[in-house]
């Protein structure tokens, strides 16, 4: 068997502990991977339409995600402070605690178990793969906000220290640093 083949045969073992039929701990794959994304997602993205994207489904199916969450008490939502008509989600104190029982674990901590140089070469090889294939597809998938092409770092010098402060180009609003290692579906590749 050829190496990319045997990759993805592998690949496909591993989707399989993300992607499952039924429920696990009494929520559906998506619902998991609604409750991930939304706890990983910065406020430009922890909308309803966002999580539609994210998840790869209607805006209808992602409703009625967001719906089954909300019931559970693992999410809420809020109107916007800035635009009335808009949405804002997140995953309650509930919500966080129920994802110590996400099936995904089982990967993480294997993953964890690498030593720090694989982990970070396993991360980026994957990243490598998704931008190839996303430019081949002519999509983009979701990543940081540091390695996308709207994130704009300004750096300022007082008479003591230089600060840097960040800012998102498409949304043109201001980010905070703790902000720039989290997920945005508006990701934009840096093109080579």
């Amino acid at each position: 068997m050829n190496l990319a083949r045997e990759s993805i045969a592998l690949l496909e073992q591993a989707a399989s502990i993300l992607c499952f039929e039924g429920t696990r701990h009494g929520l559906r794959d998506r619902e998991w991977m609604a409750l991930r994304f939304l706890t990983r997602a910065n406020r430009f993205s922890r909308t309803p339409s966002a999580l539609a994207t994210y998840v790869g489904t209607t805006r209808g199916t992602a409703s009625f995600i967001i719906g089954e969450l909300e019931r559970l008490g693992y999410l809420e939502r809020k109107r916007s402070a800035t635009d009335k008509r808009s949405v804002m989600l997140s995953v309650t104190q509930q919500g966080k605690k129920f994802l110590v029982r996400d099936p995904v674990n089982v990967l993480v901590e294997a993953i964890a178990g690498l030593d720090d140089e694989v982990k970070i070469r396993f991360r980026d090889t994957f990243r490598q793969v998704l931008d190839q294939s996303d430019t081949a597809e002519q999509q983009h998938h979701t990543d940081v906000c540091r390695r996308c092409i709207f994130l704009r770092e300004e750096r300022t010098a007082s008479d003591s220290k230089a600060t840097a402060g960040f800012s998102c180009r498409l949304f043109r609003s201001p980010i905070a640093e703790a902000e720039v290692d989290l997920l945005c579906t508006s990701f934009g590749h840096h093109r080579q």
